[in-house]
C-alpha cells in the first residue's frame, strides 16, 4: 500500500508511515484542539516539500482570515498559490438548497480534477448542517464527494467541530462510517492529545500521544502516552 507522508512530525509513526494514498480521513475535536492547523500543515508540507498540489475548502473562514491566522508559523503560503501548488476555494451554499450544495460539491470535484490535485482539506463539514437540516441529505452530499476523491486517488483530511467530548468522534452520527480514518484531537488545557481511532489497512497505535502546536506547527510525541482516563469528559 502506497502510503502518504502527514508533513506532521511523529504522527506517521503512529500510521505505518502516513495516510493510505486515496484515504479520507476525519479530523474531529473541539474549539482550540488544532484541527485546521494540523490539516493545513499537511497541504503545506506536500506543496512545499513533495510539490503535491493541494486544495484547502473553507466552508467558515476567508481566504485572507487564514493566511494571517497562519502568520505565526511562517509558512509561506502566498507563493505556493502562485505557483499553482495550493488553492483556498470558499465554499457558499444557500441555506437550505441541497441543489446548490450539489453544485458546490461539483465544484470542489472540478477544482481538483482541473488543478491535479493530490491533497485536499475541507474545513469543516461540521458547517453542513448550517445549510442542510437532513442528516440523510448530508450523508449523501458527503457520499458522493468521497467516492469522487477515491476515485481520484485525493488523499483528504476533512474536520469536524465536536463539543471536544473524550468519545465524541463525529457530530451528525453518520461521518464514521463514510471516511477511512477518524484521528481524534483533544484540547485539556494547557495540554493537547491525538488519538486515532481508526485508518482502514493500518495497524495504526490504540494510545493517545501528546500532542503539541509549535512555532512550526503541529508535533506529535509517539514514544509518550497520555492515560484514556486523563482525558476529561
Amino acid at each position: 500500500m502506497n502510503r502518504v507522508q502527514s508533513g506532521i512530525p511523529g504522527l506517521d509513526d503512529l500510521l505505518e508511515g502516513g495516510f493510505p494514498e486515496g484515504s479520507t480521513v476525519l479530523v474531529s475535536g473541539g474549539a482550540g484542539s488544532g484541527k485546521s492547523i494540523l490539516s493545513l500543515q499537511y497541504l503545506y508540507f506536500g506543496a512545499k516539500e513533495l510539490g503535491e498540489k493541494g486544495i484547502y475548502v473553507t466552508l467558515e473562514e476567508g481566504p485572507h482570515n487564514l493566511l494571517w491566522n497562519m502568520q505565526r508559523f511562517k509558512w509561506d503560503l502566498l507563493p505556493l498559490g502562485q505557483e499553482g501548488l495550493l488553492k483556498i476555494f470558499k465554499f457558499e451554499p444557500e441555506k437550505g438548497k441541497l441543489s446548490d450544495i450539489d453544485s458546490q460539491i461539483d465544484k470542489i470535484i472540478d477544482e481538483t480534477k482541473k488543478l491535479g490535485a493530490k491533497r485536499l482539506v475541507i474545513d469543516s463539514i461540521t458547517a453542513f448542517e448550517f445549510w442542510v437540516e437532513d442528516e440523510g441529505k448530508i450523508r449523501y452530499a458527503m457520499y458522493t464527494l468521497l467516492e469522487e476523491l477515491r476515485r481520484m486517488k485525493c488523499t483528504s483530511l476533512l474536520t469536524c467541530e465536536t463539543h471536544g467530548r473524550k468519545e465524541e468522534s463525529s457530530r451528525f452520527g453518520v461521518e464514521d462510517f463514510l471516511v477511512d480514518g477518524v484521528m481524534m484531537v483533544y484540547f485539556i488545557p494547557p495540554h493537547r492529545a491525538i488519538f486515532v481511532k481508526k485508518m482502514r489497512g493500518t495497524d495504526q497505535s490504540r494510545k493517545v500521544h501528546p500532542f503539541e502546536i509549535t512555532g512550526k506547527g503541529c508535533v506529535v510525541d509517539p514514544s509518550q502516552e497520555i492515560l484514556w482516563s486523563a482525558i476529561k469528559d
